[in-house]
């Protein structure tokens, strides 16, 4: 491409340590991938295909995987991918595109960087994408049924992302939360905005834990039922009718699940679906960020002054701890346990160094993956 990439813009102490940008003249696949630290291990992230996805994106997604990839305790440094890719223009080539750049990114993955689904990329893509490299764990997020033989014949198998590990971990999460804000889960209620893959899942396990889920949303509105919402009948509406607004309680606008009054809000679906203009109608006393930036980050720390709020890379990491189950060869009970705990460890880990630093959670949880960071960046220098 003509166009050169000036690394220098988003150089600071912790990286990116490479910036790979490809093109591919037959299908013209345009793609970049940042590894922004790999201290700790290879570079883990997803791949992201929209049509306006840039370098700049792409390397703050990374650096975000850099921090909850150390927080989350596992051996992996933070990347991300882009693709170019205009559905309406490019969709018949997507298939093309996923090998055109798989192809394009050998040298570097799966030696320097490991992919994963993102927008527009699922266990589908990751299977094209494997096939095309050559190495089974050149991407995590595979399909259930895409194994391999290791050795003594033992099967080893993708966990793909709808096994519903963030949105577990997201349950988990909250669990912690309530515990540290002395509120029983058996008596806790809930909003949830979104209801794809997150949400479905924290909705169905919060409910299995006892938490009384009163409130969620999909693009067309809130169902919202003081009494309780259940999670098959809701999930039913969904699949029969289009959307939950057709469920057993008051259909309300979309905007109005940040208002209610309840103990736990989880926003699950958009970002900065919080902000200046509605920050002050939020009356949860905790919010629990499933979806990655849901509110920015200034309208966070206001926040933070009255409601304990569990950052997106606290609370979303289960996806990631997937993929590392993945990695290593494990099975989706396995994957499941270990969300489990590190999710309930690392939750409480950060609101503890919160409280005892008198700080808010995000800054705790970026104090311990930015020591995590630093002392393994000290460990390879000193080799």
């Amino acid at each position: 491409m003509e166009k050169e990439i000036d690394i220098l813009q988003f150089t600071d102490e912790w990286g990116p340590e490479k910036i790979v940008e490809v093109y591919d003249p037959k299908t013209g696949m345009r793609g970049f991938t940042v590894i922004d630290n790999t201290a700790l291990g290879p570079a883990k992230g997803g791949i992201r295909m929209t049509s306006s996805v840039d370098v700049k994106e792409v390397f703050r997604l990374a650096r975000a995987m850099t921090w909850k990839c150390a927080l989350a305790g596992l051996p992996f440094g933070g990347g991300k991918s882009g693709i170019i890719f205009d559905s309406k223009k490019d969709g018949k080539k997507k298939g093309e595109f996923i090998k055109a750049f798989a192809r394009a990114i050998r040298n570097e993955s799966p030696s320097q960087y490991v992919s994963a689904p993102d927008i527009n990329t699922s266990e589908k893509e990751m299977e094209i994408y494997v096939r095309e490299n050559g190495h089974f764990n050149s991407a995590t997020g595979k399909p259930l049924a895409f194994c391999r033989k290791k050795l003594f014949r033992k099967k080893v198998c993708g966990l793909p992302h709808e096994l519903g590990s963030t949105g577990y971990g997201v349950a988990h999460s909250t669990e912690i939360a309530l515990k540290h804000a002395k509120i029983p889960v058996n008596e806790a209620t809930v909003a949830i905005e979104g209801f794809g893959n997150v949400g479905t899942f924290t909705f169905k396990k919060l409910e299995e834990m006892g938490a009384k889920i009163v409130a969620v949303s999909d693009s067309k509105g809130v169902l919202y039922n003081p009494s309780g919402l259940k999670y098959h009948e809701v999930m039913k509406i969904k699949m029969d009718k289009g959307s939950v607004i057709f469920g057993n309680g008051k259909k309300l606008p979309g905007e109005k699940i940040f208002e209610l009054p309840v103990d736990v809000l989880i926003p699950a679906a958009l970002p900065d679906v919080i902000n200046k203009g509605n920050m002050n109608k939020v009356k949860a006393k905790i919010i629990v960020e499933a979806a990655n930036i849901p509110m920015p980050l200034d309208v966070e720390e206001k926040l933070s002054k009255r409601i304990l709020i569990i950052p997106d890379f606290v609370a979303n990491a289960g996806g990631v701890i997937s993929s590392y189950a993945e990695y290593i060869g494990k099975g989706p009970e396995y994957m499941h346990e270990l969300v489990r705990k590190k999710l309930r460890d690392n939750t409480d880990l950060v609101l503890k160094t919160a409280f005892e630093k008198k700080i808010t959670p995000r800054e705790a949880g970026m104090k311990i993956a930015q020591e995590r960071v630093k002392r393994a960046m000290e460990r390879r220098n000193s080799r």
